[in-house]
């Protein structure tokens, strides 16, 4: 058993700022899924931001860190920072998203507001 999401998801799809460490699990990709699903929004956070320190880099797919997000954000929903951190997200990897990271751009917008 890896002992953070953050080893996980580095061992089964790399590191781009580091070497992979060996590791001799079982590494489908379903597992690490399953552990994502009910992850604390801290150990999600954490493994964005050490394996794709610059939303633009890393190996994690792109499908990967737009449910990361989602389930932090569904673990916190009134947080405009990491609204805006998913926004940026969901812009900087493709244009089917664009609405839903300017809803959340407005949301934080308005939590900031009142």
């Amino acid at each position: 058993m890896h002992g953070t999401l953050t080893e996980h998801a580095r061992c089964l799809y790399g590191d781009e700022f580091g070497p992979t460490p060996e590791c001799d699990l079982d590494h489908r990709e379903h597992y690490f899924v399953e552990e994502l699903t009910f992850a604390d929004a801290d150990s999600i956070l954490a493994m964005l931001r050490e394996l794709c320190p610059h939303v633009v880099d890393g190996r994690l797919p792109v499908w990967v860190r737009n449910l990361s997000y989602r389930l932090a954000l569904l673990q916190r929903p009134d947080e405009p920072a990491l609204m805006r951190e998913a926004a940026e997200n969901l812009w900087l990897h493709g244009p089917d998203w664009d609405g839903v990271a300017a809803d959340l751009t407005r949301r934080a917008d308005a939590l900031e507001a009142s």
